[in-house]
């Protein structure tokens, strides 16, 4: 049976894992694990034995080397070492001489089948030497390279030098997937590249997803026939072999006929990645087919690993230039608001004000009936205008874009100083807020041909989306953008919030159009306890009961799945009576007496831990202590709050490899500031609008379980302390909450 390229009608819905073909340069064998039995086979196997491909198909994978000079007992040890040990990549290449010719053997273990992919073995000990030179001079100009420009140009030299390729490309991904060739080397000869830009629709969705996972690509020549898999008769129609991994994969029909329109016979490349995402390619051409081997793909894999690397420690230290600035200028305002007791005069009246907080044009603050604009903003008429738009928005906290005028059409008017907004809601009832603009940034992008792709007709009136066929460089000017916001200015302006949202409920007004409301919640409130504790809890603990009644008196009548169901019931039940029990407690600490008192943190930290570390004792996770300073408020509370913290912490790690947690406390004059970090899932601070809502659970964090009134229940308790709490998160990178408590003589 033959895996048959499906018909596509665009890029996006190509399915290029599971093509079923293989490039014509190599051969490759998929077989089962422990029985080592062939199910899949590349038609062009011959190559290795002079054997028919077809009559392999079931055999053990030792039949493949029968009738040669090798010993069939040679790749089954292999396979043995691997399958034993668990990683594959440290027998990779594996050299071996079939008949008199060299192959390099590489193997990967993907979706419970073992691959082995067949490559020549071109290489000498010469070129592995002087690979391994180009490499250390490779780290060399890493170390060296004074900018980015130099380091991503020095790179693409260095590449080039390696595997021989005409052209070699440094290729940055934008937010929106268009990319811009940012560095280059070819022969003189060629026409440059250099600051061309290419659409998203070039490297399609899936396609991106491959890059990231197969960091390295190689196609050897563009216009060669590639060779179908064979799969074993009564395999099922619905697994095709999946070659994620898999460096002989064939290519995609589409990007074939691109290259084709490129003129380019041979292509490679290798994936940049900077946190774990696909930052951009290195994008080689060559206009004549060539074969890379696999040492020389590895040592240009290295590479671009070293500069994934650099990208990644020059973006950190950037990325905390500016944190520690906006870390300094929180503190100042929040100090400012302290002292003078008025958002108005804290905010605008000092030598720092809320537009340094930001990487901002402009910023405006409407307060208690005032409006004061700094920098360069839009008009009062189209700020009052923009203000009434932000009303009928569903943000409850913040806002921010890039692109307002998509949005919001009248921003048109004033994008020259207003083409990005981030906006904080302080009262959409009462229109209070803070705004912070960006100007429009204008650009002029030279594309590599029309960005849009026609769609042609086929036979049978079909429209089919192909690739671009040309190539010559086309202008377009870019119009009502800025740049882009970074999560560094969203996590500060959220902490201002923080700050001026505690000092407005300190003062005379902070009951305005609430008292009425809050009546109104806690009469529900209580009614919804009582309904609670007494119409919800009494049935399902009498459901609880008789489940387990049936399961104690008739379990041994049932059969396995019989009982699996009472159990699901069991259960079930529990969770209902956490859940309500989690609610319970968040609709009676409003009503709580604050029980004020200094709480040792040392020692109630350490017992949460224990019970910690009980839940998690069957998985490794590192856990390192700071300063743990005492707080001043209700025991019971704390310990809710750090509870809650500490487990979310710890649930959330269980993904990662190396699980780290760190909590660290300090005191200032007025109050008391923990931070807890972890090393987990993260999340993507566009989401935090909603992060203390009752049942809210973020996106990413759906696969674990969990009720949804965790973190409302931190959020209450650091109401009623008047403190204040605030975070930090990059997606599987870290996440970080702090929380504050002021000290007793506040």
């Amino acid at each position: 049976m033959v895996n048959a390229i499906p018909d596509i009608l665009s890029c996006e819905q190509e399915p290029i894992h599971i093509l079923g073909y293989v490039q014509s340069h190599g051969c490759l064998v998929a077989v089962q694990p422990v029985t080592y039995t062939i199910v899949h086979i590349s038609a062009n196997s011959a190559e290795l034995n002079g054997q028919s491909p077809a009559q392999l198909l079931g055999k053990p994978i030792a039949a493949l080397l029968e009738g040669t000079d090798v010993a069939p007992s040679v790749v089954v040890e292999l396979l043995n070492v691997g399958a034993r040990n668990h990683s594959w990549d440290t027998l990779n290449p594996y050299r071996i001489q079939i008949n008199g010719r060299a192959w390099n053997l590489i193997t990967h273990e993907h979706e419970g089948l073992i691959l082995l992919e067949w490559e020549p073995a071109v290489s000498s000990l010469e070129t592995q030497t002087i690979n391994q030179l180009l490499m250390t001079q490779a780290l060399t100009e890493v170390q060296s390279s004074r900018n980015l420009p130099e380091l991503l140009q020095n790179t693409a030299e260095r590449i080039k030098t390696i595997i021989g390729f005409d052209r070699v490309m440094v290729y940055r991904f934008s937010p929106d997937w268009h990319g811009e060739v940012v560095a280059e080397a070819r022969h003189d000869h060629l026409e440059p590249f250099l600051g061309l830009h290419y659409p998203a629709s070039d490297i399609p969705a899936q396609a991106r997803e491959l890059y990231r996972k197969n960091l390295v690509r190689l196609i050897a020549d563009a216009g060669s026939t590639p060779a179908p898999i064979l799969t074993v008769p009564g395999w099922p129609a619905g697994q095709p072999l999946d070659m994620t991994h898999a460096g002989l994969r064939a290519v995609s029909p589409i990007h074939i006929e691109y290259l084709h329109n490129m003129g380019v016979a041979a292509s490679m490349s290798l994936s940049l990645l900077y946190r774990g995402q696909l930052w951009g390619l290195i994008s080689c051409h060559n206009y004549t087919p060539r074969f890379v081997d696999y040492s020389a793909r590895q040592t240009a894999r290295f590479v671009s690993q070293l500069l994934s690397a650099a990208l990644e420690f020059r973006r950190d230290e950037e990325d905390q230039v500016q944190l520690n600035k906006t870390r300094e200028t929180n503190m100042q305002l929040q100090q400012q608001l302290v002292q003078d007791n008025d958002v108005v005069q804290a905010l605008t009246q000092h030598s720092v004000t809320l537009l340094d907080l930001a990487q901002a044009g402009g910023a405006v603050l409407c307060f208690g009936g005032k409006l004061i604009r700094m920098g360069q903003t839009p008009n009062e008429e189209s700020l009052q205008a923009l203000m009434g738009w932000l009303k009928t928005t569903d943000s409850e906290a913040f806002l921010q874009t890039s692109e307002l005028s998509a949005v919001y059409p009248p921003a048109a008017d004033f994008a020259s100083v207003g083409s990005g907004l981030l906006a904080l809601v302080l009262s959409h009832e009462l229109g209070e807020y803070i705004l912070w603009f960006k100007p429009e940034h204008l650009e002029q992008v030279t594309w590599a041909g029309n960005p849009e792709k026609a769609v042609t007709v086929d036979a049978s009136g079909q429209g089919r989306l192909s690739p671009r066929q040309s190539f010559a460089a086309w202008v377009e000017t870019v119009r009502g953008k800025s740049e882009s916001w970074s999560e560094t200015d969203v996590a500060a302006v959220l902490k201002l919030r923080e700050d001026v949202l505690q000092m407005i409920s300190r003062q005379a007004n902070e009951v305005r159009l609430l008292n009425q409301r809050l009546k109104e919640a806690y009469d529900e409130l209580d009614a919804f306890s009582y309904t609670v504790s007494h119409d919800l809890r009494t049935p399902l603990s009498s459901i609880r009961c008789y489940t387990e009644i049936l399961l104690e008196e008739y379990g041994r009548d049932f059969n396995d799945d019989g009982r699996e169901l009472f159990q699901k019931i069991i259960d079930s039940s529990d969770r209902m009576r956490a859940l309500i029990r989690h609610i319970l407690y968040y609709s009676r600490m409003g009503r709580l007496p604050i029980n004020g008192q200094e709480v040792d943190m040392a020692l109630t930290i350490s017992q949460i831990l224990d019970d910690v570390k009980v839940e998690e004792r069957d998985r490794s996770l590192s856990i390192q202590l700071g300063t743990l300073p005492p707080i001043y408020g209700d025991p019971v509370m704390v310990r809710q709050l750090f509870q809650n913290l500490l487990t979310n912490a710890a649930k959330y790690t269980r993904m990662t490899t190396d699980a780290r947690i760190q909590i660290d406390g300090y005191e200032t004059e007025s109050e008391v500031v923990y931070q807890v970090t972890d090393n987990g899932i993260g999340f993507d601070m566009k989401q935090a609008d909603h992060m203390f809502e009752l049942f809210k659970r973020l996106d990413n964090a759906r696969q674990f379980t969990g009720s949804g009134v965790g973190l409302a229940i931190v959020k209450r308790i650091i109401d009623r302390h008047q403190g204040k709490i605030w975070f930090h998160s990059e997606p599987n990178r870290k996440t970080s909450f702090w929380v504050s408590f002021p000290t007793k003589t506040v």
